[in-house]
């Protein structure tokens, strides 16, 4: 079979086209993390009126000159204007009143010695000091928040400004994950013989999933025989949007999710990447429905999780990257050992603003060595071109904080 240059693959998954989005509404205080599917636009002025900054007395600013000022009323925070400043006097005014009508500045009060019921400048402000203009904060009609948004805790104050009570929202994906293999063993399940392995990629990638937004459906591990592939891959089809397998991708004899994908009408996105780890990927579709094969080994699986199934998840309500790329400077050399997009797991350490690499503790072998991904860790990405680097050379790494 011929292996699809990596690049390709990543930009097949960019251009996917979802035709229906699925949206729901949300309470406020319940939308965090989630992604916002309408555009927020502000319905008002904010402040609508003049409003003091400070607490201080409001005054003509030509009146300064005067230095001393009557002082006609008092303006708590919150109540209506009643009086308004003419010539000579002022009102004393606190922070988030509304600015008295005629007044155009407002002194603060450390900048006032009172006497009786007069106050005396001591020190002169510009005009306008301290009065929040008419749409300060921001103007009627204003765009504030454009969907495609993931909604944060400034969004969510934002919205509570313009009484936003309910949020429409982009749905967060079921993720199915299915563990394929014979020789798997569940957590706490007996060991019978000496070829049974325990299972950790339907646990790592449920982890996976919570952490990038999608809501995880644990299936479990099911046997490597067609039949219950075909089962529960069908089942899982049909109760989510996202089905994630591990194992079961490859060319081996028992290998049958690729048999089971066509049997089901799902039509096959990419099969075969030029990566390492991970080669053996395979992304399928059913209407706006998705199925994921994802190799059998911990390391494999992870990586291939990150570069295709997170991206997925956010596709399916319009989100944006939660990985970051970064450039970085190598600490140690790094040897190049296969002709192939290579993502491997280093050590990264912000130092003076500089993001720097080493592979301490980071073991070489085959795709199974999941303990590399503990510590510190991000994934250096090399493409199929690249060719080993020295100490000091700049190099791409991908974030998976």
């Amino acid at each position: 079979m011929a292996f699809m240059h990596f690049d390709e693959s990543i930009e097949m998954i960019q251009n996917l086209e979802i035709n229906n989005y699925k949206t729901k509404k949300l309470y406020l205080v319940d939308t965090l993390g989630y992604v916002l599917a309408e555009d927020v636009i502000a319905d008002h002025n904010s402040p609508e009126f003049p409003t003091s900054a400070m607490d201080g007395y409001a005054i003509i600013h030509e009146d300064m000159t005067l230095g001393t000022l009557k002082v006609g009323s008092i303006n708590p925070a919150g109540s209506a204007l009643k009086e308004e400043v003419i010539g000579g006097t002022c009102i004393k005014t606190f922070t988030g009143s509304l600015m008295p009508h005629g007044a155009d500045t407002l002194i603060p009060i450390e900048n006032v010695e009172v006497e009786g019921d007069e106050i005396i400048i001591k020190e002169e402000v510009p005009q306008g000091f301290s009065v929040r203009e008419v749409g300060e904060n921001y103007a009627k009609g204003q765009m504030l928040i454009p969907k495609g948004t993931k909604i944060d805790f400034p969004q969510i104050g934002v919205m509570a400004s313009l009484n936003i009570a309910n949020v429409l929202v982009y749905e967060k994906p079921t993720v199915a994950i299915i563990s394929t293999g014979s020789e798997l063993l569940e957590l706490g399940e007996e060991q019978t013989n000496d070829s049974q392995i325990r299972s950790s990629n339907n646990y790592i990638l449920e982890a996976i999933v919570n952490k990038y937004d999608g809501i995880p459906m644990q299936l479990g591990c099911i046997k490597d025989d067609k039949a219950t592939i075909t089962t529960a891959i069908s089942d899982a089809l049909e109760k989510s949007d996202i089905v994630v397998t591990t194992g079961g991708v490859s060319v081996g004899d028992f290998d049958f999710v690729k048999d089971v994908i066509y049997e089901l009408g799902c039509d096959v996105v990419f099969k075969g990447v030029r990566v390492k780890p991970g080669q053996h990927i395979m992304v399928a579709r059913k209407d706006d429905k998705f199925i994921i094969g994802l190799p059998g080994f911990a390391y494999s699986s992870t990586v291939t999780a990150l570069l295709y199934l997170v991206p997925l998840i956010e596709k399916l309500q319009q989100g944006r990257s939660s990985l970051r790329k970064v450039k970085a400077k190598l600490a140690e050399p790094f040897v190049k050992r296969a002709k192939k997009a290579e993502f491997t797991a280093c050590n990264i350490n912000l130092i003076q603003g500089e993001y720097y690499v080493d592979f301490k503790d980071k073991k070489v072998g085959s795709s199974a060595i999941l303990t590399n991904m503990l510590g510190n860790v991000a994934l250096l990405a090399t493409s199929e071109d690249d060719i080993s680097k020295d100490i000091g050379d700049e190099v791409t790494v991908l974030l998976v904080d």
